[in-house]
């Protein structure tokens, strides 16, 4: 989902949502078009409330959780069954998203869906945004193995956290950024950051000028993992980001 809102005081807000169906559940394209729609819905109706985008961003993740918990439910019965019939095989989806409003930058996501910064003149350092519910992320986050080894292995891929009857218990993460200079955020699936894993990476592949034909840029992303293979869907939003020039900075929950 792409689209845009104004806040109270009237400044534009632009939202990108991404959701990345889990292969061995049963109807992931249904799972991820559920959760973005949701998520989608609940942005467009909070931040012109005044809703603090941070806020608003992690009551959308809620919302899309529970859009596909639904989905777990035979037609006809609710989502009072037991726990253990609903979770059977459960549709299942990841999420991320960004929103870009008056010069704050805020990221939400469950999953192994991805969130890069990349500034307009590449004279400062490109970033990820997000971090891996991954099996591989936990390793290195452990300390029992570094970030080569982990992804070399045949479980790096295997996610920790994702939107769907059968998860372990939800936690959204948040965070906020004010860059000091403009940018384009890239907002994807893993079928685009397999082939463009690191935040060097996926600068080189995005084209000098993305923040000013964003759909372009996409396409040129999305045909590079093509071109690499394209052994998964690929997903791919960008959103432009023009900032005041004042001082940078985050806050992440």
């Amino acid at each position: 989902a792409v689209s845009s809102a104004a806040l109270p005081d009237g400044s534009p807000a632009v939202i990108a949502i991404v959701c990345d169906g889990v292969s061995s559940a049963t109807r992931p394209d249904e799972a991820s078009a559920a959760a973005s729609a949701a998520a989608n819905e609940v942005l467009l109706a909070a931040l012109p409330r005044g809703t603090h985008p941070q806020q608003a961003m992690h009551e959308a993740i809620v919302a899309a959780a529970e859009a596909v918990n639904v989905l777990a439910d035979p037609p006809g019965q609710s989502g009072d069954q037991e726990p253990a019939h609903r979770a059977q095989n459960a549709p299942a989806c990841t999420i991320v998203g960004a929103v870009v409003v008056s010069g704050l930058l805020v990221i939400g996501w469950v999953g192994d869906s991805r969130a890069y910064w990349v500034p307009d003149d590449r004279t400062g350092p490109p970033a990820r945004l997000t971090e891996d519910d991954s099996w591989a992320a936990q390793m290195v986050a452990a300390g029992l193995m570094n970030e080569a080894e982990a992804y070399a292995d045949e479980r790096a891929h295997a996610i920790t956290g994702w939107l769907g009857a059968d998860s372990y218990e939800l936690e959204p993460h948040t965070a906020s950024f004010k860059p000091e200079r403009p940018g384009v955020v890239v907002v994807c699936t893993d079928g685009l950051w397999n082939y463009a894993e690191s935040p060097q990476e996926m600068a080189r592949v995005l084209p000098p000028d993305a923040a000013g034909r964003p759909l372009r840029a996409a396409q040129v992303l999305v045909g590079h993992a093509l071109d690499g293979g394209g052994h998964d869907n690929v997903t791919v939003a960008l959103l432009p980001f023009a900032v005041p020039r004042h001082g940078a900075g985050s806050d992440r929950a």
